[in-house]
C-alpha cells in the first residue's frame, strides 16, 4: 500500500525531535494503515488509530497486528467517540489529514484536537499542496489560517517547514506545522 512504502521517519523527519522520548499517550488520526501509530507503538507509546475508512482500518489491523494499537472508528471535525471519551494525549498526529476538511469544519476540527491535548502536549500536522487527485475531496489550507486557529486555542507553534513529495508526485509539496500547548514540554 502506498501509505506503507515510506517510513515514519522519511515522513516525519523535520520533527521527530518533538516525539516524546519516554512512553506518552498518542493519538493519530487519519491513521490510515497504521504506518505511524505501528512506528510510535514501537517506540514504547500508548496509540490509538483514529480512521473512519473501515477499508484502510482493517487493513492496518491486518498489517500491525499484535503492535499494541487501538483502533477506532472516528474522524475529524468532532472525533465525536474520543471526544465524549475524556482521554487527553500528549501527542495528536495527523498526516495527510487536515486538507480534506472544508473551511468551515477546520475550527471545530481545531476545537477539538485542543480538547483532545494533555497540557503540555503536542500537535503535529501537514498540509498538502498540488494538484487534487480524481475523486478525492481536497482543499488548499494556507498554513498561517492553520497556525491563527491554533494560536487562538492556546497552541504555540514550533515548527514550519516545507517540503517535496516523497511521492515524487508532479507538483505536489507539503508544509508541516507542529504546536504545542500551554503547559510546557512534557518530560
Amino acid at each position: 500500500m502506498q501509505y506503507e512504502e515510506v517510513t515514519f521517519e522519511e515522513v516525519h523527519r523535520e520533527v521527530l525531535h518533538l516525539i516524546p522520548g519516554q512512553p506518552s499517550d498518542v493519538l493519530d488520526i487519519g491513521a490510515g494503515t497504521g504506518r505511524d501509530a505501528a512506528a510510535l507503538a514501537a517506540r514504547g507509546h500508548r496509540v490509538v488509530a483514529a480512521e473512519p475508512t473501515a477499508e484502510l482500518r482493517r487493513a492496518g489491523e491486518r498489517i500491525h497486528a499484535g503492535s499494541g494499537i487501538r483502533w477506532v472508528d472516528d474522524a475529524l471535525p468532532s472525533v465525536a467517540r474520543l471526544g465524549t471519551a475524556g482521554e487527553r494525549y500528549d501527542l495528536i498526529l495527523l498526516t495527510a489529514v487536515w486538507m480534506h476538511l472544508a473551511e468551515d469544519e477546520r475550527p471545530l476540527a481545531m476545537d477539538a484536537l485542543a480538547r483532545l491535548l494533555a497540557p503540555g502536549g503536542r500537535v503535529i500536522l501537514s498540509l498538502r499542496y498540488g494538484p487534487v487527485p480524481p475523486g478525492r475531496r481536497m482543499f488548499d489550507v494556507p498554513a498561517e489560517e492553520t497556525i491563527a486557529q491554533a494560536r487562538a486555542r492556546g497552541l504555540d507553534l514550533l515548527v514550519r517547514t516545507e517540503r517535496h513529495d516523497l511521492h515524487d508526485r508532479a507538483g505536489v509539496s507539503w508544509a508541516v506545522l507542529a504546536f504545542e500547548s500551554a503547559g510546557g514540554p512534557r518530560p
